[in-house]
Parts: C-alpha cells; sequence; structure tokens
C-alpha cells in the first residue's frame, strides 16, 4: 500500500530549449492567425508543416526511426507553449506523436515502421487515429466496423467519426472487427493509407472549439487493405487502443494546462489594466480569490501531468496517473477559461479580445481520449484494485 515515489523538479538544459522553442515558435507562428483559423475552421498546413521540419511530430520517437528522441516531460511542455497560442494546431501534434507515432512504435513490425513510422515522425506524412464511431463513444469495444479476412488482404467496411485530422492526414489507424462474437477481443488494427479504394472522408464538422483541426467521418466501403497493414496480431486492437490511449491523455492534459495557462494570463494582464471605481480590478479581493485559483488548480493539473510523464519514461505503469493528469487538467481548463471570462465581463464575451475561443477550445478536453467520467471510473477502479 505505501509507495515511495521520487520526482525531480528540475528541468534539463534540453528539456528547457525545448520549452523555448516551442514558445517562440507558438507567439510567431501560431499566435497571429489563430483566431482567423478558428473562424474560417482553417487547418494549420504550413505550420504542421514547420512543426515537422523542427522535430515535433515525432518528439519521442528515437531518432533511428525518424524522431527526436525527446522525453515525455519535453513533449509535455512543447505541447503545453502550442496550445497557449493554439490549440487547434495542438491536436494534430498530440495525436501524430501520442497515437499514431506511439503505437508504430511500440506495436508495429520493422517494415512498418520503415514504411509509415520513419515519415510520420519526421513530418513528411501526418496520422490519425481512428477509434469511434457512431454507436460507441465511452464504450469503445462495441464496434461496428469490420474486416473480413480474403487471402492476403482484409475487406474493411463500416463507419468512424470524431475522427481527428481525418480529412488532412495521410495514414490513419483504423479499428475494426476480425471476429464477432467475442467482444472486445476480436478487435484489431490497420495502417489504412488515404487513397484505398473504398476509403472516403465526410465533411468537416462544424465545432464549438478546436475549429483549426479537422474532424469528420470515415467510410470504408469493402476497402481492401494488405495483410501486411494489420498492427500487431488479430484481436490485439483494443487493448493497443487502452494502450496507446494512456499516453494520448497525457498529451491531452498538457494541451488543457495549456489553454488554462494563456487563460490566466490574460485574466491578470486584463486585471491589472481594467479600472472600476477608480482603481485596478486586481485590488478586488474577488478577482484576486479567482486568480489564487487558476494559479493552485494549473500548477496541481502541470505536477499531476508531469508525474504521470515521468512514470511513463521510467516504464512503470500509468494509467491511473494519466488518468488522474486528464481529468484534473481539463477540469481546470474548464474553470480557468470561465472564471477569466467572467473578469473580463462583457468584453470577454466577445471575439475580439480571444476569450472566449480558449473556453470554446478547453470544453473538448473534457470529452476526447476519454470524457471526465471515464477517467473517473480508471481512477476508482485503480484505487479498489490497489486497496
Amino acid at each position: 500500500m505505501w509507495k515511495l515515489f521520487k520526482m525531480d523538479f528540475n528541468y534539463s538544459e534540453e528539456q528547457l530549449l525545448v520549452q523555448k522553442t516551442a514558445m517562440d515558435f507558438a507567439r510567431d507562428q501560431l499566435l497571429p492567425g489563430a483566431a482567423e483559423r478558428d473562424e474560417k475552421m482553417e487547418f494549420p498546413a504550413d505550420q504542421i508543416k514547420m512543426l515537422g521540419e523542427m522535430g515535433f511530430m515525432g518528439m519521442m520517437v528515437p531518432e533511428a526511426w525518424g524522431g527526436s528522441g525527446f522525453d515525455t516531460i519535453s513533449y509535455c511542455l512543447a505541447l503545453e507553449e502550442i496550445s497557449k497560442a493554439d490549440a487547434s494546431t495542438a491536436v494534430p501534434v498530440s495525436v501524430n506523436n501520442s497515437l499514431v507515432c506511439a503505437l508504430l512504435l511500440k506495436y508495429g513490425a520493422k517494415e512498418q515502421k520503415e514504411k509509415y513510422l520513419k515519415k510520420l515522425s519526421s513530418g513528411k506524412l501526418l496520422g490519425a487515429f481512428s477509434l469511434s464511431e457512431p454507436q460507441a463513444g465511452s464504450d469503445a469495444s462495441n464496434l461496428l466496423t469490420s474486416a473480413v479476412r480474403d487471402e492476403d488482404h482484409y475487406i474493411i467496411s463500416g463507419t468512424k467519426n470524431w475522427v481527428s485530422s481525418g480529412i488532412n492526414s495521410d495514414v490513419v489507424m483504423v479499428f475494426a472487427v476480425t471476429e464477432k462474437e467475442v467482444g472486445y477481443k476480436g478487435i484489431s488494427v490497420f495502417a489504412v493509407e488515404k487513397g484505398s479504394d473504398g476509403f472516403s472522408t465526410g465533411k468537416k464538422e462544424n465545432k464549438l472549439g478546436i475549429r483549426g483541426s479537422d474532424t469528420c467521418e470515415l467510410y470504408f466501403d469493402d476497402c481492401r487493405v494488405s495483410v501486411d497493414n494489420r498492427i500487431g496480431e488479430e484481436g490485439d486492437g483494443f487493448s493497443i487502443a487502452m494502450t496507446v490511449l494512456d499516453g494520448g491523455r497525457i498529451g491531452i492534459a498538457a494541451q488543457a494546462i495549456g489553454i488554462a495557462q494563456a487563460a490566466m494570463e490574460k485574466a491578470i494582464a486584463y486585471a491589472k489594466e481594467r479600472k472600476q471605481f477608480g482603481k485596478a480590478i486586481a485590488s478586488f479581493g474577488s478577482v484576486r480569490e479567482k486568480i489564487a485559483e487558476m494559479a493552485t488548480g494549473i500548477a496541481s493539473a502541470r505536477l499531476l501531468t508531469h508525474r504521470a510523464a515521468v512514470l511513463k519514461d521510467q516504464g512503470k505503469p500509468f494509467s491511473k496517473e494519466a488518468a488522474m493528469a486528464k481529468y484534473s487538467a481539463s477540469e481546470t481548463a474548464m474553470s480557468v477559461s470561465t472564471e477569466c471570462l467572467q473578469i473580463f465581463g462583457g468584453y470577454g464575451y466577445i471575439k475580439e479580445y480571444g476569450v472566449e475561443r480558449l473556453m470554446r477550445d478547453a470544453k473538448i478536453t473534457q470529452i476526447y481520449e476519454g470524457t471526465t467520467e471515464v477517467q473517473k471510473l480508471v481512477i476508482a477502479r485503480s484505487m479498489l484494485e490497489e486497496v
């Protein structure tokens, strides 16, 4: 029951350099056009290309496979800075790193790594992760998309939804049922390239937030995929998805922290500038309480996130910690961005000040890659098993 946990609170020079590089890029290349991309639902294609060239699309992949070879803390620091400027850009960065590259690195055969991982981690290709279906959200094992073996191919049929980067990606990790009547043990995963016969994308969803990140449905109509594109063995898909999503939750937590940090910084700057009743509202007790709560929530979420990251890098179990990090960070992002808007008052409600965008972007962090309710279930189950 009693366990010791050590954590070094000092960032290395390399980690700080990664953070500064991401911060400078976010300030100079992302922030200036973030509001316009949000308004137009415009994918940040040029910025993603630049991030790939800088080594940010395969941060935790070894250099031998085209990545940068950084640790998860460096990844969190970079993703937080990117999210502060534009959470929409953070989505394809997170998906490509946490879900796609991580999946191929851990479970892909050497030939699959040669064919896909090197190009994905170097930013030459963009990946997507497709698990959810219209009837299968939080119940991710309830898939209807099928993959039927036909000699040296599989024929995939079905519909996927809520696919981030579904339109702009080049290769998609697709989860489908290869054996019926055995539940989650009958799910397998395939790397499916765009342009494959029978594979098409739906319209871009008109979303509340992260509008610069495209989301769509994917359609598979007797799509033939080589058996060589199956990742792992038949029936391994669900366990692969759950393992990869643990790492993905660390990325979403970092994204949420970045949104919350941006909201707090805006709130502080505005509170110092805005005057009411003859003095800056920063002097009001109610405003100070809000800022104190913001700062404490962000610091707590960041510590939880970095703890999960350290455990991941140490090769230790981190599922519970990743769930705690995502739960804490997403709730913090929503509360901090809401309170930021409250401090701005009516000005926060209009688009000019960029506050409402933070609140809209924050909401999705409570939903994708496992809702808040799912995170609580993961945490509770883990605690009950430990005691």
